[in-house]
């Protein structure tokens, strides 16, 4: 399992959502890249970083900290937030450095654009971010609710070559309470990444049984000591 500690970027800094509200955000640091550094010399291997003002509009408006962030860290590093064309998923890959990007309102809207970024890019690049509010996808930013239901969603995704997926319940996501592990259990043959809701180490050593784990307000909170988290649980 990865344990692979979050930075939400909004407006240039770290920040936290709840339960994806733009209008209930709290910053823990002005500097991302340093937060970025610390994980690192932590002992992660992997870093998960979302532009949230960027996932909102469709762009990439936090781009100049993405690419900081990516020029002084040597672990790799997965992005997500308004990743909506290929021109964006070609520059985040090859000319900024990203290991991952993640796809999550183009490919609901258009499952054959995800087809032909697995295609070009191959299937250990290309992630999909379900955010699941109530059973249902979520996206722009977790403000707008589909009709579609994530089980029939990730269904469709295996079909085209997805392997990777970071799957977020909206309710659950900078609680504190827990993940949804119901929701996790119904879905099968394909990685998952564990997000939203990690409170406390037994949450992270539960997630032990899937690809990956998302640690944000848990480790910003001081609820989890996440460098002893990784030396335990990280394979």
């Amino acid at each position: 399992m990865l344990i692979i500690p979050a930075i939400d970027l909004q407006g240039g800094q770290a920040v936290r959502l709840l339960q994806g509200d733009y209008g209930k955000k709290t910053v823990y640091s002005n500097d991302p890249v340093q937060v970025a550094q610390g994980f690192e010399a932590m002992g992660a291997k992997y870093l998960h970083v979302v532009d949230l003002d960027g996932a909102k509009a469709g762009s990439t408006v936090n781009l100049e900290t993405i690419r900081r962030i990516r020029a002084d860290i040597t672990i790799p590093m997965q992005l997500g937030g308004g990743v909506r064309t290929a021109e964006t998923v070609d520059m985040y890959l090859n000319d900024i450095g990203v290991d991952r990007v993640i796809l999550g309102t183009i490919a609901i809207l258009q499952p054959d654009f995800v087809n032909k970024m697995i295609k070009q890019h191959g299937p250990s690049r290309i992630v999909i971010g379900v955010d699941v509010r109530d059973g249902f996808v979520s996206t722009a930013g977790w403000l707008t609710d589909s009709q579609v239901n994530y089980l029939d969603f990730i269904a469709s995704l295996k079909k085209i070559g997805v392997e990777y997926l970071v799957v977020t319940d909206i309710s659950r996501d900078g609680t504190l309470t827990s993940p949804n592990w119901d929701m996790y259990e119904k879905i099968e043959g394909i990685n998952i990444v564990v997000s939203g809701g990690v409170a406390e180490e037994n949450h992270i050593a539960k997630a032990a049984k899937y690809y990956g784990v998302i640690v944000g307000k848990a480790y910003y909170e001081g609820r989890v000591d996440l460098e002893a988290c990784i030396k335990r649980y990280q394979d």
